[in-house]
């Protein structure tokens, strides 16, 4: 069967896609956020996944208000990256493994949930800038299965519910026949807010609080509702349900092998983590 290998998880603001398209990386603003991803380099290049599945919130490239899925799966042999309006150069279409995308769909659907099925999706920056920060170059090793979360237009599901897709999302890869190493990706911010009174709110306490329960009580988030998710991260902070679903899928024990957290990167908490489990983690059945 299939083997969960990690979870990589990192904020994706277009600004980060920015400076990789300029070469900025070694410059003071940004070196200290792009050296945390060092290690995480070193590790996979050690490990050296096949397939990434990605849970990211897309900002209407491919979904707009008029239609707006709580949770959609991507199931293209191919996606593709078109311009967004931030100035950032368009990547390369990305491969998809369309079949182990339809195990999943298939799985989520017995397990009472109802995503969204995309034979034909659009991927932005939260899906590009990941992939760039984690394997730097013309381009990436890994197939990918992306799962987009809704992060924009109320009613959002819970950190509940997507903990619980998380959860099991993990059991479909570990129930799938092949032999692929598999690493989840959650792509999102931390404490940020783009508009309104809170505009450059930031609440780096909280997400501190946040990355540490990762490790030590991974369901902490599950314990505030929507509207307490955004008193504490901000509007867009709550794009943090994608670190959750993605944590969910490996099991408690977990430990984390690399992290960084640096403020602001354009007026927004910048972090990464790379989760791995324990060699004797019990599963989630």
């Amino acid at each position: 069967m299939a083997t969960i290998v990690g979870t990589l998880l990192t904020s994706h603001v277009p600004a980060i896609g920015g400076a990789i398209a300029r070469g900025l990386q070694d410059t003071p603003y940004w070196k200290p956020f792009f050296d945390g991803f060092r290690p995480v380099h070193e590790w996979l290049a050690q490990v050296r996944p096949d397939i990434a599945i990605v849970f990211y919130n897309d900002h209407g490239l491919n979904f707009f208000l008029d239609k707006m899925p709580t949770f959609a799966v991507g199931a293209a042999a191919a996606y593709h990256h078109a311009d967004e309006g931030w100035g950032l150069p368009t990547s390369p279409p990305v491969a998809g493994d369309a079949a182990l995308s339809w195990h999943v769909i298939e799985a989520l659907v017995a397990a009472e949930f109802d995503p969204v099925t995309c034979q034909e999706m659009l991927i932005d920056h939260a899906v590009t800038v990941p992939l760039s920060l984690f394997w730097p170059g013309p381009s990436w090793p890994v197939k990918i299965v992306p799962i987009c979360i809704n992060t924009v237009q109320f009613p959002l599901p819970s950190a509940s519910r997507c903990w619980k897709l998380g959860r099991s999302v993990g059991r479909a890869v570990r129930a799938w026949p092949g032999a692929q190493k598999v690493v989840v990706i959650g792509s999102g911010g931390l404490s940020h807010q783009l508009d309104g009174e809170r505009a450059g709110f930031i609440n780096k306490p909280f997400d501190l609080a946040f990355m540490r329960s990762l490790v030590e009580q991974p369901e902490w988030a599950t314990r505030f509702n929507t509207r307490e998710l955004v008193a504490q991260a901000g509007t867009q902070g709550v794009e943090l349900l994608m670190w959750l679903a993605a944590r969910a899928a490996l099991p408690a024990g977990a430990r984390q092998v690399a992290a960084n957290y640096h403020i602001p990167i354009s007026n927004t908490a910048a972090g990464m983590m790379l989760l791995a489990p324990e060699p004797e983690a019990e599963w989630a059945v």
